[in-house]
């Protein structure tokens, strides 16, 4: 075993392969490509990483992803602030977790609010994009379709109708009663069409918001391709839970980093949290595919392919995280 693998193995009996260097030396490069982006450097300087360069990966910080930063600033702290109103426009989104179809929705309803919802109005709207060959739904993961609990043969009709059904169950202030973001995240798994790692995701972008402040730290829901990276970052997980490993990963980040020599360029100070390393671990999955094929459990190469978005972001987290005015600061 190299000296780079030592800092995991002597605390944990799990047993590294050379994918779990990978997956730190993806997380730096991924990251250093965040900042280079953000500081204008043109695309062509962003990363001699061939497999990076080709190919589409998300931000080590998920709150840094696109889709993530239009739900934080455009959908969560755009518009009403009571409780009812931003669960409403949260959950709404994170069905379709698509910016197009959020501003589809916008430009035909106006100002997306519970007041003002009607499904007939909202079900219109997107069974004409589907009609006219659009898509409504993220292909980050897949929405189950529930037509088995609610009866409609298309799906955004059911995912409404779970909606809707939340609402008039005051989900949103039960959640704000809550102790514990585990508390939480069974409310939200007990209904049709959510699973754990859906409640999960739901769980960490009401986390984003003021309705709750859930520590960040307190459990993780590995999701299938984080569950795969584990497995391909470690031939033995020596009696441990992913979930474990995952938890040892955040909490020996800085270790493992100074373990290869590696200069990590946190976000302004904040640490990888657990959703951030549940989220890489599903990248390097897929990074593995191309640089290390003998660690092939299924998939054998990446679909999607990098396309850059010329439409400018600007960057900016919850309030509460105070990362704000250290970005305008352009301090690191």
């Amino acid at each position: 075993m190299t000296k780079s693998l030592l800092v995991f193995s002597r605390s944990t009996p799990a047993k590294p392969t050379k994918v779990f260097d990978t997956y730190w030396r993806f997380a730096a490069e991924r990251q250093s490509i965040f900042f280079r982006r953000m500081e204008g450097q043109p695309p062509e300087t962003w990363t001699r990483d061939p497999i990076i360069g080709k190919y589409k990966f998300t931000n080590p910080y998920r709150a840094s992803d696109r889709v993530s930063q239009f739900l934080i600033k455009n959908v969560i702290y755009a518009g009403n602030q009571c409780t009812e109103e931003v669960f409403f426009r949260t959950i709404l989104f994170k069905i379709f977790n698509r910016i197009e179809t959020w501003r589809l929705l916008e430009r035909v309803l106006g100002e997306i609010s519970y007041t003002n919802y009607s499904f007939r109005a909202y079900d219109d709207v997107l069974t004409k994009a589907r009609k006219d060959g659009e898509r409504i739904y993220s292909a980050a993961y897949i929405m189950p379709s529930g037509n088995h609990i609610y009866g409609h043969q298309m799906k955004h009709r059911n995912n409404l109708e779970m909606l809707e059904q939340m609402m008039e169950e005051e989900l949103a202030l039960r959640l704000t009663e809550c102790h514990s973001m585990s508390d939480a995240f069974d409310m939200l798994r007990s209904y049709p069409m959510i699973g754990n790692f859906l409640a999960y995701q739901y769980i960490t972008d009401l986390n984003y918001s003021t309705l709750v402040n859930f520590s960040e730290t307190e459990f993780v829901v590995p999701g299938p391709g984080a569950l795969n990276g584990v497995h391909k970052c470690f031939s033995s997980l020596g009696g441990l839970t992913e979930a474990n490993v995952i938890r040892h990963v955040m909490e020996s980040q800085e270790q493992e980093f100074e373990s290869r020599g590696i200069k990590f360029r946190t976000l302004w100070g904040r640490p990888l949290q657990l959703i951030d390393c549940q989220n890489l671990f599903c990248e390097v999955d897929k990074y593995a595919r191309i640089a290390h094929p003998e660690f092939a459990n299924g998939r054998t190469r990446i679909k999607q392919t990098y396309r850059h978005n010329e439409e400018p972001l600007t960057y900016w987290y919850p309030p509460k995280w105070k990362l704000n005015a250290k970005i305008k600061k352009g301090t690191g």
